[in-house]
């Protein structure tokens, strides 16, 4: 069983993620608000990013910094973005107790070893390995060895990337591993979702299986929920018009709420395997179809398909003795109307 604090995965529900990363831009009044903001949406859970630029990257102006990638932040060096995209350490105290206040599970993205020494001080719950992170197998090692739930997002990994880190968790002997399909794309195309490989990561590689989703809409997450997803991770901002790096592909509060509402909704329609009949399926069944007589039959008369047909209600005899009635004679009057029963034929 994997356990992150109130939720765990015996538990049939969906671990609901918002994921706040930069979207506070720069403000800690604007973090905090967020917080109680993704509170009201349903959520689970409001996770943080745990870097600084200069554990990012280094600051040099030189064409392996500059990002050129067909994205939103083409033309940017590394080192600027992530100066202005960084949750300030000093904050994450605050950060965390806050949403211990709001009955919320907080956890982050730790980006090397010191922002992981900083979460363990905090008690974290758990950690997630971001997607261009999950080649740096010392990072996952060192995340693993705190025998915390390890989250993982698969943008960016073939498959030998995702054995690689599975095989770093184990080594460590921590097997409560989530592998999130994830496209490392921003914002990320419907097209480009593939959500059948949420079931196919979960059988091959034996781990429970997510979504880290960069679409605008919800549908993807009402797919991912259908396929067999157990948490669910969105970019979450209090307001896109405020701007930030990620603003544009993350939802507010409203489309938040209406997100976890469809989410809610598709565990309720997806159930439980169960082909037991429940009280009012049986209530139901009386207007299914039963053997009912359907012209008047004389005792000794010869039953034949002019004065016997499977019709509705279902007060008479199972359908399947149809031909077995088929050419037996009646014991009594039979009026027309009247549900067959087999104590009535000889």
């Amino acid at each position: 069983m994997t356990k992150i604090k109130s939720w765990n995965s015996d538990d049939r529900s969906v671990l609901i993620i918002a994921e706040l990363s930069a979207n506070h831009n720069g403000s800690l009044q604007v973090a905090i608000e967020s917080i109680r903001a993704a509170k009201r949406t349903g959520a689970d859970a409001i996770k943080l990013q745990t870097y600084t630029a200069e554990t990012m990257t280094l600051r040099l102006d030189k064409n392996d910094f500059k990002i050129n990638q067909g994205t939103i932040w083409d033309g940017k060096y590394l080192f600027d973005l992530y100066k202005e995209a960084y949750t300030p350490w000093e904050w994450h105290k605050e950060l965390f107790a806050v949403a211990e206040a709001e009955g919320l599970i907080c956890f982050s993205s730790p980006f090397d070893k010191t922002a992981v020494d900083l979460l363990e001080e905090l008690n974290t719950p758990a950690y997630k390995i971001a997607s261009f992170e999950i080649t740096d197998i010392p990072l996952i090692e060192y995340v693993a060895s705190k025998g915390k739930p390890v989250i993982i997002s698969t943008g960016i990994a073939g498959l030998e990337d995702i054995e690689l880190a599975l095989d770093a968790c184990r080594r460590m002997g921590n097997e409560q591993i989530i592998l999130l399909k994830c496209t490392s794309s921003y914002p990320a195309s419907v097209n480009e979702a593939n959500m059948c490989m949420i079931p196919d990561m979960a059988e091959r590689f034996g781990v429970l299986t997510g979504l880290s989703d960069h679409t605008m809409g919800i549908t993807v997450p009402v797919v991912a929920t259908v396929l067999g997803a157990r948490v669910i991770e969105k970019h979450f901002i209090l307001d896109r018009s405020v701007g930030g790096p990620d603003a544009s592909f993350s939802l507010n509060e409203e489309e938040f709420t209406e997100m976890v509402k469809a989410v809610r909704e598709a565990e309720l329609a997806v159930g439980k395997v169960d082909y037991s009949l429940t009280p009012k399926m049986l209530k139901s069944r009386e207007f299914s179809r039963s053997l009912y007589v359907v012209a008047d039959i004389k005792a000794g008369e010869l039953l034949t398909d002019k004065n016997i047909r499977s019709i509705r209600p279902g007060y008479g005899m199972h359908p399947k003795y149809y031909t077995i009635i088929l050419g037996k004679r009646a014991k009594i009057d039979i009026g027309i109307g009247v549900p067959l029963k087999m104590d009535m034929v000889y």
